[in-house]
C-alpha cells in the first residue's frame, strides 16, 4: 500500500487509515479479526480508533474496539508494524466530555491498558473543549508525549482558528503541537447551515489551514456509511442540494468510464487530489474491506480530477 508522510512528523503511514470505530461491537470479534488481517495483508498499518468506540451500540459501554485491537495485536504480535491512532475528549458512561488535564492522562492510561501497548502513536482531542483552556489540555498532552505514552498528537473536530490559537500555545511553550486534524470530510459540500452535533465538517477555512501548515487532514465519514451507493442509505438534508446533484452525476459518470463504484473513485479522488487528505475508511465486510482497497488501484486522469474539482461549482 502507499505511503504517505503525516503532516509534519517525518513518518510515513498508509495512504488509506482504517477506522476500527465498530470492531468489537456491532462487528463480531471473528469478523474483526478477519477484516483487520485483510487490510494488514494489503499492505495497510495505519488503525484509528477512540476510547468511545462504542458505546451507542446497544449492549456495549465503550473501549470494545481498543479491547479488540489489543487482543487482536497479541494473537498476531504485529504491534511492531501499526501505526496506531486513538482519542479522548467525547463522553461515555460516567465520563464526562471534556479536555481538563485529569481526564486527558487517565483516559490515556486505561486506553493504553486496553490496548495492551506501551504507547499510542497519535493521540487526538477528539472534540474541542471550549470550557477547559487549551494551555491545560496542551500541557497534559505534552506530558504525554515526554513520557513516552504518546508519540504525536492531533485535533479532531477543531475550527480552523482554534488550531491556529493552540498552534501558538504550543510555539510559545515549547509544547507539543497538533500534527494532524480529523474532521468530516467528502466529496459532497455540506449544504449552507448544515449541523453535524459535535462533528465538525471540513470547510475551506480549515482547508485552508492544513495548506499553509503542511497539517495532514484525516477525512472521517468519506463514505457517509453507505449513502453513495446504497439505496437504502439516504444523503439527508445535511447534503441536498442542486450542487450535489451535479457532483453526484459527475462521480457516477467517471465510476462508469474506469468500470469502477462511485465509494472508489471518491476514495481516489482524495488520495490523488492532495498530499495532505488522507481517508479514514471502515469496512464490514471482507468484500467492503475489498472494494475500498481497490480504491489504489484506481488511477484518476488529471481530466477526470478536474472534472470532479469543478462540478457544482460556479
Amino acid at each position: 500500500m502507499k505511503s504517505v508522510v503525516l503532516g509534519n512528523t517525518g513518518e510515513q503511514v498508509s495512504a488509506l487509515c482504517l477506522g476500527a470505530m465498530f470492531y468489537g461491537s456491532s462487528v463480531s470479534r471473528e469478523m474483526s479479526f478477519q477484516l483487520l488481517d485483510q487490510y494488514l495483508d494489503a499492505g495497510g498499518s495505519f488503525i484509528d480508533t477512540a476510547n468511545i468506540y462504542a458505546w451507542w451500540v446497544a449492549g456495549f459501554q465503550g473501549g470494545e474496539s481498543e479491547t479488540l485491537l489489543g487482543e487482536w495485536m497479541r494473537a498476531r504480535q504485529n504491534r511492531g508494524r501499526l501505526f496506531l491512532a486513538s482519542k479522548v475528549g467525547f463522553g461515555y458512561g460516567s465520563i464526562p466530555t471534556g479536555l481538563t488535564r485529569a481526564l486527558i492522562v487517565s483516559e490515556c492510561e486505561k486506553s493504553l491498558r486496553q490496548l495492551g501497548v506501551e504507547t499510542i502513536d497519535l493521540y487526538y482531542a477528539h472534540v474541542d473543549d471550549r470550557a477547559t483552556p487549551q494551555e491545560e489540555s496542551l500541557e497534559a498532552f505534552d506530558s504525554l508525549v515526554r513520557q513516552g505514552k504518546v508519540r504525536y498528537i492531533g485535533a479532531s473536530n477543531f475550527r480552523a482558528w482554534r488550531l491556529e490559537e493552540a498552534d501558538k500555545i504550543s510555539t510559545a511553550r515549547g509544547l507539543a503541537r497538533y500534527q494532524c486534524v480529523q474532521q468530516r470530510h467528502t466529496y459532497l459540500h455540506p449544504r449552507p447551515g448544515a449541523v453535524f452535533g459535535r462533528q465538525v465538517a471540513a470547510n475551506e477555512d480549515l482547508l485552508d489551514y492544513c495548506r499553509s501548515r503542511a497539517t495532514t487532514l484525516l477525512a472521517y465519514s468519506p463514505l457517509l456509511a453507505g449513502a453513495y451507493t446504497r439505496a437504502d442509505k439516504a444523503l439527508g438534508g445535511q447534503y441536498a442540494s442542486p450542487d450535489n446533484q451535479l457532483r453526484l452525476d459527475a462521480l457516477r459518470e467517471v465510476a462508469q468510464e474506469l468500470n469502477a463504484s462511485p465509494n472508489q473513485v471518491l476514495l481516489a479522488w482524495m488520495l490523488q487530489g492532495s498530499p495532505l487528505v488522507l481517508p479514514v475508511f471502515s469496512a464490514s465486510t471482507p468484500e467492503q474491506m475489498g472494494e475500498d482497497l481497490g480504491a489504489l488501484e484506481l488511477a484518476l486522469s488529471p481530466e477526470q480530477i478536474k472534472r470532479l474539482n469543478e462540478a457544482g461549482t460556479l
